[in-house]
C-alpha cells in the first residue's frame, strides 16, 4: 500500500466535514517546509457537522491505524493519503482532501 506522505499543511477532515489537525507532527523531517505526520500523532477534530440528533457522537479526535511500511521518521511509520483511520467516538474515518504531491512512500 503506497501513497503520498501527509504533512502539517495537508487538509484532512472527518467524514462529516470537521477539520482535523495533527496534535504532534514530527518536526525533524519536513516536506515543503512542513513537518511530516507519523501514525503516533493523534488528530484533533473541531466543528464536526454530524446532525443534531446524534450530536453526542460528533467527532472529537482521530487516529491513523496504519502507515508506511518502508519509510519511517523517528522510528515511526509515516501517514499516507491511503492510510486507514478512525474517529472518536463514532468510528467513522478521516478523509484526506489535499496534500503534497511530490513525495510517495510505501
Amino acid at each position: 500500500m503506497g501513497g503520498l506522505i501527509l504533512h502539517l499543511g495537508a487538509s484532512v477532515t472527518c467524514s462529516h466535514g470537521g477539520p482535523a489537525v495533527p496534535t504532534v507532527p514530527y518536526s525533524r523531517v519536513t516536506l515543503s517546509g512542513h513537518p511530516v505526520v507519523t501514525v503516533a500523532a493523534p488528530y484533533e477534530i473541531a466543528h464536526c457537522n454530524l446532525p443534531a440528533p446524534a450530536e453526542a457522537l460528533r467527532c472529537t479526535g482521530g487516529q491513523w491505524l496504519q502507515g508506511s511500511t518502508r519509510v519511517f521518521a523517528g522510528g515511526r511509520a509515516l501517514v499516507l493519503d491511503s492510510s486507514p483511520s478512525m474517529c472518536v467516538p463514532n468510528g467513522s474515518s478521516m478523509l484526506v482532501m489535499e496534500c503534497q504531491t511530490r513525495v510517495n512512500a510505501v
